[in-house]
């Protein structure tokens, strides 16, 4: 089968692999029909995620039918079409009972990342029971494929750890897919206001379609200036983190107010600095997190209810060989005015 294989940083290529197989009677077999490209996958590029190692096939996101199911395979079979998390749960283990599949003692987050992932022909799939939704009848493919991992991250590391509140002012600093994610799901909240900070006017004027109250290019470095502007200096409820590199987590801690919440959600490859001389006596809860995908049947509802508009966040659509120019675009999103780009295999062939 074909795959796009990471040879270290910045270095990956269109090649072939072997097919994989079913190694554990808990594993699934699934042909993707529709794939995606993640923020992370990027990450992975730049050499930010040394747990990624020479040769992996990369992705983490999917739709499929299942090819082929271990004899301990009780919820699917073959020919079944499938929802694939970003996150593996065995539902057994510490975590798993905690509901925090994201640290699964044998998953978490390790399709593209310790084992290969998605963007191939084919993936194993394990634990496959708990690991795999599926999908109803009738569903948009392209929709469902961004339940995948954008809107559970979105909605788990941002708005639900943020703590968004109905009135609540909000800054989303980040309007990559991400972000746009965050702004999509805590409108069911209803916050009174949802800033999105940006360095890309395409972006924000996405933002604006999909709900932003205001907007804010940063570019000039004068952010946190008219963030305190538009919130008479009081700073914003919940800032929400979604680009992971130092000055977008240092623009939250600028315009926190005090009784605020920074949520990250981005992903960092570096160190960044903690203001405590600053927010050590503003009553600021700072949190992290990894997605847990526990969101996703009630995300995947809201979805097929039309109550999200998931499928307006992709922005490009490519077959699977041509993944290295798929790469390419979202690789220079300004440029190329990209959010998520859908990979095709074909159809159900």
């Amino acid at each position: 089968m074909k795959a796009i294989v990471y040879h270290g940083p910045g270095k990956r290529s269109w090649e072939e692999k072997p097919k994989p197989a079913i190694t554990a009677s808990s594993d699934a077999i699934v042909r993707i029909q529709k794939t995606t490209i993640c923020g992370t996958d990027l990450h992975i590029l730049k050499g930010d995620v040394p747990t990624v190692t020479d040769g992996r096939i990369l992705g983490h996101e999917g739709i499929g039918v299942v090819d082929e199911v271990g004899n301990g395979v009780m919820n699917f079979q073959a020919g079944d079409k499938v929802l694939i998390s970003c996150i593996t749960s065995c539902g057994k283990c510490e975590y798993c009972r905690k509901g925090m599949y994201s640290h699964c003692h044998n998953g978490g987050w390790i399709l593209g990342n310790t084992i290969d992932g998605t963007q191939a022909e084919y993936v194993r799939i394990p634990f496959a029971d708990t690991s795999l939704y599926p999908v109803p009848p009738g569903a948009d493919d392209e929709a469902l494929l961004m339940l995948s991992d954008i809107l559970p991250t979105g909605f788990e590391c941002g708005v639900i750890n943020g703590q968004v509140s109905p009135g609540d002012t909000v800054a989303v600093v980040g309007a990559g897919p991400v972000g746009l994610a965050v702004l999509l799901t805590s409108q069911l909240y209803s916050p009174s206001e949802i800033i999105m900070i940006d360095v890309d006017d395409n972006r924000l004027e996405v933002a604006k379609r999909l709900g932003a109250t205001k907007t804010i290019n940063s570019s000039d470095g004068k952010a946190t200036r008219r963030v305190m502007e538009l919130t008479l200096n009081r700073g914003v409820n919940v800032a929400i983190e979604a680009v992971g590199i130092p000055v977008t987590f240092d623009l939250c801690q600028e315009i926190v107010a005090p009784g605020g919440h920074i949520a990250n959600v981005g992903v960092h490859g570096k160190s960044v600095n903690l203001k405590l001389e600053k927010l050590w006596d503003h009553n600021i809860t700072l949190t992290t997190r990894l997605v847990d995908t526990v969101t996703t049947p009630m995300l995947l509802k809201l979805v097929q209810a039309g109550r999200l508009k998931a499928k307006d966040l992709i922005t490009h659509r490519f077959r699977i060989e041509e993944i290295m120019k798929a790469y390419d675009t979202f690789g220079n999103a300004a440029k190329e005015k990209a959010l998520k780009v859908v990979l095709d295999s074909g159809g159900t062939r």
